[in-house]
């Protein structure tokens, strides 16, 4: 949003929260499964992926968190 006084609308705010929230339980589904994969020792070329995968959904985790401070401050 351009001009920061607006605030989002209460029931856009209320839906946009929930997926955050849904959004969050499908990452750490990922952040699991990558730290589990990662435990099996899997052969170097899958461990590179792994990590891929891993760092991937740690970014999503940040924006998503950083989604989550916007909805808190704007509504």
């Amino acid at each position: 949003m351009e001009n920061t006084s607006e605030k989002i609308p209460p029931e856009l705010a209320k839906e946009l929260r929930a997926l955050a929230h849904d959004l969050s339980n499908a990452l750490e589904t990922i952040t699991q499964g990558t730290y589990l994969v990662s435990q099996a020792n899997p052969p170097e070329n899958m461990r590179r992926w792994v990590e891929l995968i891993d760092q991937a959904s740690q970014d999503a985790v940040k924006i998503n968190r950083q989604l989550r401070q916007i909805l808190r401050n704007q509504s």
